[in-house]
């Protein structure tokens, strides 16, 4: 069977999710960007042929929630333990993104789905320039894989990587992409884009609005 893929998201809520894009978006705004952002995933994840799609959700799902997805909730406690949570919620091989990468593309997914099919290799890492990490995936359950990890600090994808090579994992690593957590970031991102939702809705703000 393929790899399933695994998408980690919070609702798109005002007050709620990317909160670090205020100021100088609005709330609203803010809000708006990351259902576009989390829309133009979920559609990349829609696209791939893979052995299954899950989205593991903080809040409730919206109509920005395509068909074909099986929606379970985190779990609780910081970001490590979520992620441990997910890919234990899951059997055999698995590919987890976040929301936070609206540029990601059908053959990034396919390209890390078929590293976790290559014999010898045990499992996938994508980093982000910002020293975290888009992309994460095993051949099969791991356990202690996100132990000693410091999340969201700018070292988090190095001790990731390391710590996966520490539990003796032959590890493949992906493109490394930006990730949007400011608006400069997410300025350089819809750079790079030639569509899609979070372009969109980018260009609807103007410069006296953001």
């Amino acid at each position: 069977m393929l790899p399933r893929l695994l998408v980690i998201a919070k609702a798109p809520v005002a007050g709620r999710s990317k909160t670090r894009l205020s100021p100088p978006c609005s709330p609203g705004q803010a809000a708006a960007l990351a259902e576009a952002s989390l829309a133009d995933t979920l559609e990349a994840v829609a696209a791939v042929d893979c052995g299954g799609r899950t989205l593991v959700l903080d809040g409730e799902p919206g109509n920005w929630l395509p068909a074909g997805f099986d929606v379970v909730p985190q779990g609780g406690g910081g970001l490590g333990d979520r992620l441990s949570a997910a890919f234990a919620a899951v059997d055999g091989s698995a590919l987890l993104i976040g929301m936070d990468t609206p540029q990601v593309t059908v053959e990034l997914l396919e390209s890390g789905l078929g590293q976790l099919q290559v014999d010898g290799i045990d499992g996938v890492l994508g980093l982000c320039f910002d020293g975290g990490y888009w992309a994460i995936g095993f051949d099969g359950r791991r356990t202690g894989v996100f132990e000693g990890v410091p999340m969201s600090v700018p070292t988090t994808g190095e001790i990731q990587l390391a710590r996966m090579r520490e539990l003796g994992m032959s590890v493949t690593e992906l493109p490394v992409l930006a990730d949007v957590d400011y608006y400069e970031d997410a300025l350089e991102v819809a750079a790079g884009m030639t569509s899609g939702r979070f372009v969109a809705a980018l260009e609807e703000m103007s410069p006296a609005d953001a």
